[in-house]
């Protein structure tokens, strides 16, 4: 497969909302995101500076972006959670912000234990 032009692919761009699939040289999908102006986000990852040490990684995989486009911000929302929980691809989990697994946690450190939704780190004096 010959390698992803980037700036041929931006020219055409729309400037629409929708979702985008960022594929390797395979076909998996990277990363799944989604714009209220494809063409200014999907340009974001290909200007080169500015970018976190994983987004450049993952931009090095490229090999092909798909472009879905969809009639408003919601549609396009919708979609990409839609996207993202069938492929669950790596980048959307390596790329999140502390968005790690929830649980319930009981504190056994009180008289009266209680019962505690959580995300992140486990606490000491939960079981």
């Amino acid at each position: 497969m010959a390698e992803f032009d980037s700036s041929r692919f931006l020219k055409n761009l729309t400037v629409r909302p929708g979702v985008y699939q960022m594929k390797d040289a395979s076909g998996n999908i990277l990363y799944v995101g989604k714009a209220k102006n494809l063409k200014a986000r999907v340009s974001s990852y290909f200007r080169g500076s500015g970018l976190a040490s994983k987004t450049m990684a993952m931009v090095s995989k490229i090999a092909q972006v798909e472009i879905t486009v969809t009639r408003n911000e919601v549609e396009a929302l919708l979609l990409e959670q839609n996207l993202i929980k069938d492929s669950r691809p790596p980048y959307n989990i390596l790329l999140r912000d502390d968005k790690s697994y929830p649980y319930i946690f009981m504190n056994t450190s009180h008289r009266f234990p209680g019962l505690y939704y959580r995300r992140g780190h486990r606490q000491s004096g939960g079981k």
